[in-house]
């Protein structure tokens, strides 16, 4: 009786090491979801497309970021295709897709910095289509769904009507946005303007071969600091974790590559609830699910861990949690002011022409006031 007794103790003070799942990450599981799939053309003369591409990733990571839906943060889910290059399948009509939906942030940077641009056949009708019945698209009522489609040739090319494409994308509550790749002016007979008003959504005409400018400002330097802090409270663990880890770095140094204003919107992002990385990362699975932890093979463990008791694999998650959240909340209010500074320094110079990032930025939160998504601090 008394070593039942005990053994009941032991098992009941482990339970309280590793609490379960709390109601509000379970209400977050579950909740509604922002859905964008990105079509770039990667034909030869898009190149500045996709280096806008690129250089404004986070920034629409971030923008999509500011809409709440009563109150509450949505899910966001990211895909990735690639259309009209010549080294794709012409059986697929030239389209391949690069990254299903996925809140994997990392994984569709590391893919974006990877296209190359050959050819090409540009079928915009076929992508469409492709995006349509190939994504896992949710069917929630509050969830908004987006489709951008960016190129510069004629909008009805290839062996599927547009129109056709887009009346399914509709019928899928999903809404096709178009990007045409010209200079200032555009010939409307290429059908892009049309593709918008078919699939009830924004249409923008951008400079692809426009170089990007930054604001640099006060507030840069210090958010890198705290983002390089930031890496060190990410423990990886399983097959993936090392990998995973060199592949944050990665995209950390890819965003840097198209200036430390691009690499600091990154780290922005990264302070968000949208980074999430359960799959390799033992604070965010402790988060997501802390009985799992208990389970684990000893060879699934990070370095860090093994030999730890349970009190001691849960109080060093515990600190690295609490870090995390102090690094995260100082990057937001450095991440506030920099906002305030950079919309000043916009206002006074009129630089207000659409790239693609800027289009993408400015018809999200039209469509999402359409919805019901209310645009919050950034």
């Amino acid at each position: 009786m008394k070593l039942s007794v005990i053994l009941l103790t032991i098992m009941v003070s482990l339970f309280s090491l590793f609490p379960t799942k709390s109601a509000e990450s379970t209400a977050t599981s579950t909740s509604n979801k922002i859905q964008v799939a990105l079509l770039l053309d990667t034909s030869n003369s898009m190149d500045g497309l996709i280096e806008q591409a690129k250089s404004r990733l986070w920034n629409i990571i971030n923008t999509l970021t500011t809409l709440k839906y009563e109150g509450k943060e949505p899910q966001i889910e990211i895909a990735l295709y690639e259309y009209g290059n010549d080294g794709l399948s012409s059986a697929n009509n030239f389209i391949r897709q690069v990254a299903p939906l996925t809140t994997d942030l990392d994984l569709i940077s590391e893919k974006l910095f990877a296209l190359r641009t050959n050819g090409g056949s540009e079928y915009c009708g076929a992508v469409i289509q492709n995006a349509v019945k190939s994504l896992k698209w949710n069917d929630g009522n509050a969830d908004m769904k987006l489709i951008y489609i960016a190129g510069n040739e004629p909008f009805n090319q290839g062996p599927i009507n547009y129109k056709e494409a887009i009346s399914n994308a509709l019928n899928n509550k999903i809404y096709v946005n178009t990007i045409l790749c010209e200079s200032d002016s555009y010939d409307e007979t290429k059908g892009w303007k049309d593709g918008a008003n078919h699939g009830q959504g924004k249409f923008f005409v951008i400079n692809s071969d426009k170089v990007l400018s930054y604001i640099d400002t006060p507030y840069d330097r210090d958010i890198d600091k705290l983002n390089h802090q930031l890496n060190d409270t990410y423990i990886g663990y399983g097959k993936k974790g090392k990998e995973k880890k060199i592949m944050q770095t990665t995209q950390d140094n890819n965003a840097e590559s198209k200036g430390m204003a691009n690499k600091v919107e990154r780290a922005v992002s990264k302070s968000k609830g949208v980074y999430k990385n359960a799959e390799w990362d033992i604070v965010d699975k402790y988060k997501d699910n802390p009985s799992a932890i208990q389970t684990m093979e000893t060879e699934e463990l990070p370095e860090e861990l093994k030999g730890k008791s349970a009190a001691q694999t849960a109080e060093f998650i515990q600190q690295k949690s609490k870090e995390r959240d102090e690094i995260n909340h100082k990057i937001k209010d450095l991440s506030i002011k920099r906002q305030a500074f950079i919309d000043a320094e916009n206002k006074k110079s009129g630089n207000d022409k659409d790239d693609l990032g800027k289009a993408i930025e400015k018809s999200i939160i039209e469509l999402g006031s359409k919805i019901g998504y209310m645009k919050s601090g950034k």
